[in-house]
């Protein structure tokens, strides 16, 4: 593979993460032009609705092409018609470009290597999979989106080498380091909706919301999930509990996850009075639960929530088989403690055969931590 075209696709790689978390429900892609081997034009797809990154890029041009130029795109261009046209229409149009230099192909089955197809039938030479794993690794939302339409669902978990997120008091803050705890930050920002449990977000205050150390605006998703079977939540909130997630500016984004039992009960009256939006799913098991879950954030247009919480409840999704994803930060502490904390509680796991496995997976230092990370 051509060293140049690699090195040109990282920088198409790092002009697509500019948009981190504000293209959904459409992916993150980077492109640029280069004539006689010089980048002579830059873009990335910046939101939703706007121009693709073909397009910015040749728009930054301001001119056409000249004759042999080569477009660096990280995803396959599209070839239908959306909200804006078709990338592969406008490639052919501008003239000059001999040649696309591609990272992932688009799993839509609209796309799904039909926009290679049209730029070859229209005289390109197309070179595909340059930095593919990195290219779609951009994009892991869209993607699962894409190939099954489904909400993608991500849990995350920090604990010691020996699998413990708090002490037996309960004392966590904090295992993992700075530089850990600032990339939590970032994949919060990349996904449409955080989730945690009552429990949690009672014993944290937590805010669901990304804060970044530069000094950046406090960044809310479109929605905030709070799972509370029970609606134990209507107590402390009766008692004048103050919680951040349904006070702040973004309260309106906060949506309480309850059983279907619970719809008609006082402690939903309380809530309700208070302002506060409730969801009712069945909850025969965990699986109905949270496959529930899912079909409601895919029917509502959310792609992807990131999920937080205690063992009892990651261990819940992870029992149920309705996650797809895990980042898992491990910080270089050991308690040895048996009754501390775990990361997970709840599945059985009689022979190593019965473990879950991750596939597809990274690892990334930050500090003195490793993230590890891939999909079940």
């Amino acid at each position: 593979m051509d060293e140049a075209w690699q090195n040109w696709m990282r920088r198409a790689l790092a002009l697509a993460q500019r948009a981190w978390g504000d293209t959904h429900p459409n992916p993150l892609v980077g492109a640029l032009i280069v004539e006689n081997d010089r980048v002579v034009a830059e873009g990335w797809h910046e939101r939703a609705g706007g121009p693709h990154a073909e397009i910015n890029a040749l728009r930054a041009l301001g001119r056409p092409p000249r004759k042999g130029a080569s477009l660096v795109v990280t995803l396959e261009p599209c070839s239908t018609q959306g909200r804006t046209g078709a990338c592969t229409e406008a490639i052919l149009k501008a003239g000059g470009i001999a040649r696309v230099i591609a990272g992932a192909t688009d799993l839509s089955r609209a796309h799904a290597g039909n926009g290679f197809d049209v730029l070859r039938t229209g005289g390109i030479d197309v070179v595909t999979g340059v930095l593919a794993g990195e290219c779609a690794d951009l994009n892991l939302i869209f993607n699962h989106w894409a190939a099954h339409s489904r909400t993608f669902v991500a849990l995350k978990t920090a604990s010691t080498l020996d699998g413990r997120i708090a002490t037996r008091a309960g004392q966590s803050r904090w295992i993992t380091g700075p530089e850990a705890r600032a990339d939590v930050m970032r994949w919060r920002r990349y996904f449409p909706a955080i989730a945690s449990s009552a429990v949690s977000v009672m014993a944290d205050d937590a805010r669901l919301t990304s804060r970044c150390a530069d000094g950046a605006a406090e960044w809310c998703p479109a929605a905030r999930f709070v799972f509370d079977r029970s609606l134990r939540l209507a107590e402390a909130i009766a008692k004048g509990r103050k919680l951040r997630v349904f006070e702040d500016a973004f309260a309106g984004r906060t949506t309480v996850v309850s059983s279907n039992a619970m719809e008609h009960s006082a402690q939903a009256a309380v809530l309700r009075r208070h302002g506060a939006a409730l969801l009712f799913l069945p909850t025969e098991n965990d699986s109905v639960f949270f496959e529930t879950f899912k079909r409601h954030c895919a029917d509502t247009g959310l792609t992807g929530v990131w999920v937080e919480g205690g063992a009892k409840f990651l261990g819940a999704w992870l029992r149920a088989r309705t996650a797809d994803y895990l980042f898992h930060y491990t910080a270089p502490v050991v308690m040895g403690d048996a009754q501390a904390l775990p990361a997970f509680e709840g599945k059985e796991c009689p022979s190593l055969a019965d473990a879950t496995v991750l596939h597809e997976v990274r690892r990334t230092s930050l500090g003195n931590d490793t993230l590890t990370r891939g999909r079940f």
